[in-house]
């Protein structure tokens, strides 16, 4: 299998002597260098051992929070509230549109490797065409969950 995004290209093979040949021919073809072993991909960051490989966001989410200025947030047990807890806070103004849009499009990204977010997360964007400061605040609590 091989995996190409923009610049970065990834090859996969159950035998070694394959990915040995691929990266012959296309190192002979094109123009590129061999990074070894995959440790960092469109934000995900992977840790290979013989036999086992564990995929984790954890960067991008601690970029999350720099990006968001979030790092001073609670810690929550849970990535959403019951809706009645929400109620008590009808009080919705307009919050700037971006700002949610760039938060809701990180955390789907994040759903790539935390299947535990999906739900909220699909919640949320739903509204990303009149986003309420009620969804910001559900917004940043599945992130203050991460």
């Amino acid at each position: 299998m091989v995996y190409l995004y923009v610049d970065d290209l990834i090859n996969t093979r159950i035998s070694k002597d394959m990915v040995a040949e691929f990266k012959d021919v296309m190192m002979k073809e094109f123009k590129m260098s061999d990074l070894g072993l995959m440790r960092y991909f469109i934000g995900i960051q992977i840790k290979q051992s013989p036999g086992k490989n564990f995929i984790s966001q954890e960067k991008y989410v601690a970029d999350l929070f720099k990006k968001f200025d979030l790092s001073k947030c609670k810690l929550v047990t849970s990535p959403i509230q019951q809706m009645r807890s929400y109620n008590r806070m009808m009080v919705l103004l307009k919050r700037i549109q971006w700002f949610f849009w760039s938060l809701v499009g990180s955390l789907i990204y994040l759903t790539n490797s935390r299947p535990d977010i999906l739900f909220p997360v699909s919640i949320i964007s739903r509204f990303m065409e009149d986003p309420s400061r009620l969804y910001c605040a559900a917004a940043k609590r599945i992130l203050w969950y991460l």
